[in-house]
Protein backbone atom coordinates (compact mmCIF):
# COMPACT_ATOMS: atom_id res chain seq x y z
CA UNK A 1 0.00 0.00 0.00
CA UNK A 2 1.28 3.47 -0.81
CA UNK A 3 2.28 5.55 2.16
CA UNK A 4 -0.15 8.24 3.22
CA UNK A 5 0.80 11.80 2.54
CA UNK A 6 -0.24 12.62 6.11
CA UNK A 7 2.57 11.93 8.59
CA UNK A 8 1.77 10.08 11.77
CA UNK A 9 3.86 12.22 14.06
CA UNK A 10 4.12 15.97 14.25
CA UNK A 11 7.52 17.54 13.66
CA UNK A 12 9.43 18.17 16.85
CA UNK A 13 9.75 21.81 17.85
CA UNK A 14 13.12 23.45 17.46
CA UNK A 15 15.48 22.84 20.35
CA UNK A 16 16.06 26.58 20.54
CA UNK A 17 12.36 27.10 21.31
CA UNK A 18 12.47 24.66 24.24
CA UNK A 19 15.71 26.23 25.47
CA UNK A 20 13.99 29.61 25.45
CA UNK A 21 11.07 28.21 27.46
CA UNK A 22 13.44 26.71 30.03
CA UNK A 23 15.23 30.05 30.29
CA UNK A 24 11.92 31.88 30.82
CA UNK A 25 10.93 29.46 33.58
CA UNK A 26 14.24 29.85 35.41
CA UNK A 27 14.10 33.64 35.05
CA UNK A 28 10.57 33.70 36.46
CA UNK A 29 11.73 31.62 39.44
CA UNK A 30 14.62 34.01 40.13
CA UNK A 31 12.28 36.99 39.89
CA UNK A 32 10.12 35.45 42.64
CA UNK A 33 13.06 35.05 44.97
CA UNK A 34 13.98 31.40 44.44
CA UNK A 35 17.58 30.70 45.40
CA UNK A 36 17.77 27.83 42.89
CA UNK A 37 15.51 26.25 40.28
CA UNK A 38 15.33 23.54 37.64
CA UNK A 39 12.93 23.04 34.77
CA UNK A 40 12.10 20.51 32.06
CA UNK A 41 10.05 21.08 28.92
CA UNK A 42 8.90 18.11 26.83
CA UNK A 43 7.15 17.38 23.56
CA UNK A 44 5.96 13.96 22.41
CA UNK A 45 4.26 12.92 19.18
CA UNK A 46 3.02 9.42 18.48
CA UNK A 47 0.80 7.24 16.32
CA UNK A 48 -0.69 4.01 17.62
CA UNK A 49 -2.84 1.56 15.69
CA UNK A 50 -4.40 -1.77 16.70
CA UNK A 51 -6.02 -4.17 14.27
CA UNK A 52 -8.07 -7.20 15.35
CA UNK A 53 -9.20 -9.85 12.86
CA UNK A 54 -8.34 -7.44 10.07
CA UNK A 55 -10.48 -4.58 11.36
CA UNK A 56 -9.10 -1.37 12.84
CA UNK A 57 -9.92 -1.24 16.55
CA UNK A 58 -7.95 1.88 17.48
CA UNK A 59 -6.13 4.59 15.56
CA UNK A 60 -4.72 7.30 17.77
CA UNK A 61 -2.55 10.33 17.15
CA UNK A 62 -0.96 11.80 20.28
CA UNK A 63 0.64 15.19 20.67
CA UNK A 64 1.63 15.88 24.23
CA UNK A 65 3.63 18.70 25.67
CA UNK A 66 4.39 19.69 29.19
CA UNK A 67 6.68 21.58 31.48
CA UNK A 68 7.67 21.15 35.07
CA UNK A 69 9.53 23.37 37.48
CA UNK A 70 11.10 22.81 40.89
CA UNK A 71 12.16 25.80 42.94
CA UNK A 72 14.22 26.05 46.12
CA UNK A 73 14.08 28.67 48.82
CA UNK A 74 17.16 27.63 50.71
CA UNK A 75 16.43 23.95 51.17
CA UNK A 76 12.66 24.19 51.03
CA UNK A 77 11.39 22.78 47.77
CA UNK A 78 8.25 23.17 45.68
CA UNK A 79 7.24 21.72 42.32
CA UNK A 80 4.48 22.37 39.78
CA UNK A 81 3.71 21.36 36.20
CA UNK A 82 1.42 22.19 33.30
CA UNK A 83 0.78 21.27 29.68
CA UNK A 84 0.37 24.93 28.72
CA UNK A 85 3.37 26.75 27.23
CA UNK A 86 1.82 30.23 27.13
CA UNK A 87 3.73 32.93 29.05
CA UNK A 88 0.91 33.47 31.53
CA UNK A 89 0.74 29.71 32.20
CA UNK A 90 4.47 29.63 32.83
CA UNK A 91 4.16 32.51 35.31
CA UNK A 92 1.26 30.79 37.12
CA UNK A 93 3.12 27.47 37.29
CA UNK A 94 6.26 29.06 38.70
CA UNK A 95 4.16 31.02 41.19
CA UNK A 96 2.48 27.78 42.33
CA UNK A 97 5.85 26.08 42.82
CA UNK A 98 7.11 29.06 44.85
CA UNK A 99 4.00 29.06 47.03
CA UNK A 100 4.50 25.37 47.78
CA UNK A 101 8.17 25.88 48.61
CA UNK A 102 7.38 28.70 51.04
CA UNK A 103 5.07 26.39 52.99
CA UNK A 104 7.38 23.37 52.96
CA UNK A 105 9.78 22.46 55.74
CA UNK A 106 13.46 22.66 54.88
CA UNK A 107 15.10 19.38 53.88
CA UNK A 108 18.87 19.40 54.46
CA UNK A 109 19.38 16.97 51.58
CA UNK A 110 17.33 18.87 48.98
CA UNK A 111 18.92 20.82 46.16
CA UNK A 112 20.21 20.74 42.62
CA UNK A 113 22.88 18.31 41.53
CA UNK A 114 26.40 19.50 42.35
CA UNK A 115 27.69 21.75 39.52
CA UNK A 116 30.86 19.73 38.96
CA UNK A 117 28.76 16.61 38.21
CA UNK A 118 26.78 18.20 35.37
CA UNK A 119 27.38 17.14 31.77
CA UNK A 120 29.62 19.54 29.86
CA UNK A 121 29.84 17.53 26.64
CA UNK A 122 26.75 15.85 25.24
CA UNK A 123 27.62 13.05 22.80
CA UNK A 124 25.31 12.08 19.94
CA UNK A 125 24.07 8.58 20.82
CA UNK A 126 22.13 8.07 17.55
CA UNK A 127 18.77 7.94 19.33
CA UNK A 128 16.62 9.82 16.82
CA UNK A 129 15.27 7.98 13.77
CA UNK A 130 11.80 9.32 12.98
CA UNK A 131 9.53 7.16 10.84
CA UNK A 132 7.38 9.16 8.42
CA UNK A 133 4.78 6.43 8.41
CA UNK A 134 1.29 7.18 7.13
CA UNK A 135 -1.77 5.92 8.98
CA UNK A 136 -2.76 3.65 6.08
CA UNK A 137 0.62 1.95 6.01
CA UNK A 138 0.63 1.61 9.79
CA UNK A 139 -2.71 -0.19 9.58
CA UNK A 140 -1.42 -2.42 6.79
CA UNK A 141 1.66 -3.41 8.77
CA UNK A 142 -0.46 -4.25 11.82
CA UNK A 143 -2.73 -6.36 9.60
CA UNK A 144 0.29 -8.09 8.10
CA UNK A 145 1.55 -8.90 11.57
CA UNK A 146 -1.75 -10.41 12.68
CA UNK A 147 -2.21 -12.28 9.40
CA UNK A 148 1.24 -13.82 9.82
CA UNK A 149 0.00 -15.39 13.05
CA UNK A 150 -3.45 -16.46 11.85
CA UNK A 151 -2.09 -18.17 8.73
CA UNK A 152 0.65 -20.12 10.47
CA UNK A 153 -1.56 -22.92 11.78
CA UNK A 154 -5.32 -23.67 11.73
CA UNK A 155 -5.21 -24.03 15.52
CA UNK A 156 -4.71 -20.26 15.78
CA UNK A 157 -8.42 -19.57 16.18
CA UNK A 158 -8.59 -16.03 17.47
CA UNK A 159 -6.62 -12.84 17.91
CA UNK A 160 -6.30 -10.10 20.46
CA UNK A 161 -4.78 -7.94 17.77
CA UNK A 162 -1.69 -6.68 16.03
CA UNK A 163 -0.41 -3.26 17.09
CA UNK A 164 2.10 -0.73 15.82
CA UNK A 165 3.33 2.36 17.63
CA UNK A 166 5.79 5.00 16.47
CA UNK A 167 6.76 8.03 18.52
CA UNK A 168 9.27 10.85 18.74
CA UNK A 169 10.16 12.97 21.76
CA UNK A 170 12.24 15.96 22.74
CA UNK A 171 12.98 16.90 26.35
CA UNK A 172 14.97 19.97 27.39
CA UNK A 173 16.27 20.27 30.96
CA UNK A 174 17.96 23.23 32.57
CA UNK A 175 18.85 24.55 36.00
CA UNK A 176 20.19 27.65 37.70
CA UNK A 177 23.74 26.25 37.72
CA UNK A 178 23.82 27.22 34.05
CA UNK A 179 23.14 23.79 32.61
CA UNK A 180 20.73 23.39 29.71
CA UNK A 181 20.59 20.35 27.47
CA UNK A 182 18.24 18.17 25.51
CA UNK A 183 18.12 15.71 22.64
CA UNK A 184 15.46 14.09 20.44
CA UNK A 185 14.60 10.39 20.61
CA UNK A 186 12.46 7.95 18.67
CA UNK A 187 10.93 4.61 19.57
CA UNK A 188 9.00 2.19 17.36
CA UNK A 189 7.30 -1.08 18.26
CA UNK A 190 5.22 -3.85 16.73
CA UNK A 191 3.35 -6.52 18.66
CA UNK A 192 0.85 -9.34 18.23
CA UNK A 193 -1.24 -11.46 20.62
CA UNK A 194 -3.19 -14.52 19.49
CA UNK A 195 -5.14 -17.48 20.87
CA UNK A 196 -4.52 -21.11 19.95
CA UNK A 197 -7.17 -23.79 20.50
CA UNK A 198 -7.46 -27.57 20.26
CA UNK A 199 -9.29 -30.33 22.16
CA UNK A 200 -7.22 -29.52 25.29
CA UNK A 201 -8.47 -25.93 25.46
CA UNK A 202 -7.26 -22.44 24.60
CA UNK A 203 -3.90 -20.76 25.15
CA UNK A 204 -2.88 -17.16 24.59
CA UNK A 205 0.57 -15.76 23.89
CA UNK A 206 2.27 -12.78 22.30
CA UNK A 207 5.47 -11.34 20.89
CA UNK A 208 6.82 -7.87 20.22
CA UNK A 209 9.76 -6.02 18.72
CA UNK A 210 10.98 -2.54 19.67
CA UNK A 211 13.82 -0.33 18.43
CA UNK A 212 14.98 3.26 17.99
CA UNK A 213 15.12 2.84 14.20
CA UNK A 214 12.52 1.15 11.99
CA UNK A 215 15.10 -0.98 10.16
CA UNK A 216 16.06 -2.64 13.44
CA UNK A 217 12.54 -4.00 13.96
CA UNK A 218 11.66 -7.58 13.19
CA UNK A 219 9.33 -7.90 10.18
CA UNK A 220 5.56 -7.87 10.82
CA UNK A 221 5.23 -11.48 9.61
CA UNK A 222 8.08 -12.63 11.87
CA UNK A 223 6.45 -11.02 14.91
CA UNK A 224 3.07 -12.58 14.15
CA UNK A 225 4.50 -16.02 13.52
CA UNK A 226 6.52 -15.96 16.74
CA UNK A 227 3.39 -15.02 18.69
CA UNK A 228 1.58 -17.93 17.06
CA UNK A 229 4.37 -20.42 17.76
CA UNK A 230 4.42 -19.38 21.40
CA UNK A 231 0.66 -19.85 21.72
CA UNK A 232 0.74 -23.24 19.96
CA UNK A 233 3.42 -24.68 22.19
CA UNK A 234 1.27 -23.88 25.24
CA UNK A 235 -1.53 -26.22 24.11
CA UNK A 236 -2.02 -29.24 26.33
CA UNK A 237 -0.67 -27.50 29.45
CA UNK A 238 -0.79 -29.44 32.73
CA UNK A 239 -0.30 -28.68 36.40
CA UNK A 240 2.56 -29.91 38.55
CA UNK A 241 2.64 -31.25 42.07
CA UNK A 242 4.58 -29.22 44.64
CA UNK A 243 8.33 -29.84 44.50
CA UNK A 244 11.77 -28.21 44.67
CA UNK A 245 13.60 -28.22 41.35
CA UNK A 246 16.09 -26.21 39.24
CA UNK A 247 14.43 -23.37 37.35
CA UNK A 248 15.45 -21.81 34.03
CA UNK A 249 14.16 -18.28 33.37
CA UNK A 250 13.69 -17.33 29.71
CA UNK A 251 15.59 -14.12 28.75
CA UNK A 252 12.53 -11.87 28.74
CA UNK A 253 11.83 -12.97 32.34
CA UNK A 254 15.46 -13.11 33.46
CA UNK A 255 15.79 -9.37 32.95
CA UNK A 256 12.90 -9.00 35.41
CA UNK A 257 15.00 -10.70 38.09
CA UNK A 258 17.77 -8.22 37.37
CA UNK A 259 15.18 -5.46 37.60
CA UNK A 260 14.28 -6.60 41.13
CA UNK A 261 17.97 -6.49 42.03
CA UNK A 262 18.19 -2.93 40.69
CA UNK A 263 15.15 -1.89 42.74
CA UNK A 264 16.90 -3.22 45.84
CA UNK A 265 20.01 -1.09 45.27
CA UNK A 266 18.18 2.15 44.49
CA UNK A 267 18.94 4.98 46.84
CA UNK A 268 15.34 5.46 47.93
CA UNK A 269 15.03 1.86 49.12
CA UNK A 270 18.40 2.05 50.84
CA UNK A 271 18.00 5.26 52.85
CA UNK A 272 14.53 4.10 53.90
CA UNK A 273 16.12 0.80 55.00
CA UNK A 274 13.59 -1.02 52.83
CA UNK A 275 15.93 -3.35 50.92
CA UNK A 276 17.23 -6.86 51.45
CA UNK A 277 20.56 -5.58 50.03
CA UNK A 278 21.07 -2.90 52.66
CA UNK A 279 24.76 -2.36 53.53
CA UNK A 280 25.91 -4.90 50.94
CA UNK A 281 28.28 -2.65 48.98
CA UNK A 282 31.54 -4.52 48.38
CA UNK A 283 30.04 -7.89 49.25
CA UNK A 284 29.20 -10.94 47.14
CA UNK A 285 25.67 -10.73 45.71
CA UNK A 286 25.99 -12.93 42.61
CA UNK A 287 28.22 -15.90 41.71
CA UNK A 288 31.77 -14.96 40.69
CA UNK A 289 31.06 -15.50 36.98
CA UNK A 290 28.42 -12.73 36.90
CA UNK A 291 29.37 -9.20 35.78
CA UNK A 292 26.82 -6.44 35.18
CA UNK A 293 27.82 -3.20 33.45
CA UNK A 294 25.93 0.03 32.92
CA UNK A 295 26.53 1.39 29.42
CA UNK A 296 24.63 4.68 29.10
CA UNK A 297 26.29 5.69 25.82
CA UNK A 298 25.36 2.57 23.84
CA UNK A 299 24.41 3.79 20.32
CA UNK A 300 20.68 3.42 19.69
CA UNK A 301 20.23 1.89 23.15
CA UNK A 302 16.66 1.96 24.42
CA UNK A 303 17.87 3.33 27.76
CA UNK A 304 20.85 5.37 26.51
CA UNK A 305 21.27 8.92 27.80
CA UNK A 306 24.17 11.40 27.82
CA UNK A 307 22.92 12.81 31.15
CA UNK A 308 20.30 11.91 33.72
CA UNK A 309 17.15 13.85 34.61
CA UNK A 310 19.19 16.18 36.86
CA UNK A 311 21.72 16.99 34.13
CA UNK A 312 24.41 14.79 35.72
CA UNK A 313 26.77 13.26 33.15
CA UNK A 314 26.26 9.52 32.74
CA UNK A 315 29.25 7.19 32.59
CA UNK A 316 30.01 3.56 31.98
CA UNK A 317 30.62 1.54 35.12
CA UNK A 318 30.51 -1.92 36.62
CA UNK A 319 27.61 -2.46 39.00
CA UNK A 320 28.61 -6.09 39.63
CA UNK A 321 32.17 -7.30 39.10
CA UNK A 322 32.93 -10.99 39.62
CA UNK A 323 29.75 -11.26 41.67
CA UNK A 324 30.62 -8.35 44.02
CA UNK A 325 28.37 -5.27 44.33
CA UNK A 326 30.44 -2.27 43.18
CA UNK A 327 27.91 0.55 43.35
CA UNK A 328 24.35 1.59 44.10
CA UNK A 329 21.81 3.39 41.88
CA UNK A 330 21.66 6.94 43.20
CA UNK A 331 20.37 10.38 42.34
CA UNK A 332 21.64 13.49 44.12
CA UNK A 333 19.06 13.41 46.90
CA UNK A 334 19.49 9.75 47.84
CA UNK A 335 23.27 10.09 47.56
CA UNK A 336 23.25 12.91 50.11
CA UNK A 337 21.01 10.89 52.41
CA UNK A 338 23.55 8.06 52.26
CA UNK A 339 26.63 10.25 52.52
CA UNK A 340 27.69 9.28 48.98
CA UNK A 341 27.84 10.81 45.49
CA UNK A 342 25.24 10.53 42.75
CA UNK A 343 25.82 7.76 40.21
CA UNK A 344 23.99 9.68 37.45
CA UNK A 345 20.84 7.60 37.81
CA UNK A 346 18.16 10.21 38.45
CA UNK A 347 15.32 8.83 36.38
CA UNK A 348 16.67 5.26 36.28
CA UNK A 349 19.50 3.11 35.00
CA UNK A 350 20.92 3.33 31.50
CA UNK A 351 21.42 0.01 29.66
CA UNK A 352 22.37 -2.57 32.26
CA UNK A 353 24.23 -5.36 30.46
CA UNK A 354 24.50 -8.77 32.12
CA UNK A 355 27.64 -10.24 30.58
CA UNK A 356 26.47 -13.19 28.44
CA UNK A 357 27.62 -16.69 29.25
CA UNK A 358 28.74 -19.29 26.71
CA UNK A 359 25.54 -21.34 26.77
CA UNK A 360 22.84 -21.47 24.11
CA UNK A 361 19.21 -22.50 24.83
CA UNK A 362 19.76 -26.21 24.20
CA UNK A 363 22.87 -26.27 26.39
CA UNK A 364 20.96 -24.56 29.18
CA UNK A 365 18.18 -27.16 28.97
CA UNK A 366 20.84 -29.85 29.23
CA UNK A 367 22.23 -28.18 32.35
CA UNK A 368 18.72 -27.83 33.74
CA UNK A 369 18.36 -31.59 33.43
CA UNK A 370 15.06 -32.24 35.19
CA UNK A 371 13.26 -29.10 36.23
CA UNK A 372 11.11 -26.15 35.19
CA UNK A 373 11.64 -23.81 32.24
CA UNK A 374 9.66 -20.65 33.02
CA UNK A 375 8.39 -18.62 30.06
CA UNK A 376 5.65 -16.50 31.65
CA UNK A 377 5.15 -14.88 35.05
CA UNK A 378 2.04 -13.45 36.68
CA UNK A 379 1.49 -11.17 39.66
CA UNK A 380 3.93 -9.05 41.65
CA UNK A 381 4.71 -11.07 44.77
CA UNK A 382 8.09 -9.50 45.62
CA UNK A 383 8.98 -8.07 49.01
CA UNK A 384 12.12 -5.94 48.62
CA UNK A 385 12.54 -5.61 52.38
CA UNK A 386 12.87 -9.34 53.02
CA UNK A 387 13.64 -10.55 49.50
CA UNK A 388 10.69 -12.95 49.56
CA UNK A 389 9.66 -13.86 46.01
CA UNK A 390 6.46 -15.62 44.89
CA UNK A 391 4.99 -15.40 41.40
CA UNK A 392 2.41 -17.24 39.36
CA UNK A 393 4.13 -18.97 36.45
CA UNK A 394 3.77 -21.12 33.36
CA UNK A 395 6.32 -22.77 31.14
CA UNK A 396 7.57 -26.29 30.39
CA UNK A 397 8.52 -29.35 32.37
CA UNK A 398 11.93 -30.67 31.31
CA UNK A 399 13.44 -34.12 31.94
CA UNK A 400 17.00 -35.08 31.06
CA UNK A 401 17.34 -31.86 29.10
CA UNK A 402 14.29 -32.51 26.90
CA UNK A 403 10.99 -30.60 27.01
CA UNK A 404 8.22 -33.00 28.05
CA UNK A 405 5.06 -30.88 28.18
CA UNK A 406 3.81 -27.35 28.92
CA UNK A 407 2.72 -26.47 32.47
CA UNK A 408 0.46 -23.80 33.91
CA UNK A 409 -1.31 -22.67 37.10
CA UNK A 410 1.79 -23.05 39.27
CA UNK A 411 3.64 -20.75 41.64
CA UNK A 412 7.40 -20.41 41.98
CA UNK A 413 8.83 -19.15 45.25
CA UNK A 414 12.16 -18.38 46.87
CA UNK A 415 14.23 -15.57 48.35
CA UNK A 416 15.77 -13.07 45.96
CA UNK A 417 19.03 -12.88 47.86
CA UNK A 418 19.46 -16.64 47.68
CA UNK A 419 18.17 -16.81 44.11
CA UNK A 420 20.75 -14.31 42.85
CA UNK A 421 23.60 -16.06 44.63
CA UNK A 422 22.51 -19.47 43.33
CA UNK A 423 22.48 -18.63 39.64
CA UNK A 424 24.14 -21.60 37.94
CA UNK A 425 24.52 -20.26 34.40
CA UNK A 426 23.87 -17.22 32.19
CA UNK A 427 22.83 -17.75 28.58
CA UNK A 428 24.10 -16.03 25.47
CA UNK A 429 20.50 -15.68 24.20
CA UNK A 430 20.32 -12.01 25.21
CA UNK A 431 17.02 -10.14 25.10
CA UNK A 432 17.91 -6.51 24.38
CA UNK A 433 14.34 -5.15 24.03
CA UNK A 434 14.62 -2.81 26.99
CA UNK A 435 16.92 -1.09 29.44
CA UNK A 436 18.23 -4.41 30.81
CA UNK A 437 20.04 -6.79 28.46
CA UNK A 438 20.13 -10.33 29.80
CA UNK A 439 20.22 -13.91 28.59
CA UNK A 440 18.46 -16.87 30.20
CA UNK A 441 19.25 -17.46 33.88
CA UNK A 442 19.47 -20.95 35.35
CA UNK A 443 18.84 -21.11 39.11
CA UNK A 444 19.97 -23.99 41.25
CA UNK A 445 16.65 -24.58 43.00
CA UNK A 446 13.26 -23.02 43.74
CA UNK A 447 10.00 -24.21 45.24
CA UNK A 448 7.33 -24.96 42.64
CA UNK A 449 3.84 -25.05 44.16
CA UNK A 450 1.04 -26.72 42.24
CA UNK A 451 -1.48 -29.40 43.00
Amino acid sequence: MAESLTPTTAPLPAREHLETLVGEILAAARARGATAAEAAVSFNSALSVTVRLGDVETLEHHRQRGLGVTVYFGQSRGSASTADWRPEAIRDTVQSACAIARHTAADPYAGLADPERLAREIPDLDLYHPWALGAEEAIERARECEAGALRLDPRIRNSEGGSLTTQTSLVMYGNSHGFCGGYPTSRHSLSCSVIAQDESGMQRNHWHTVARAREALETPIAVGQEAARRALRRLGSRRLSTRQVPVLFAPELARGLIGHFVAAIRGGALYRKASFLLDRLGTVVFPAFVTIRERPHLPRGLASAPFDSEGVATREREVIRDGVLQGYVLDSYSARRLGMETTGNAGGTHNLIVEPGPFGPEELLEQLGTGLWVTELLGHGINLVTGDYSRGASGFWVEQGMVQYPVQEITIAGNLGEMLQHIVAVGRDVDARGGIHCGSLLLERMTVAGE
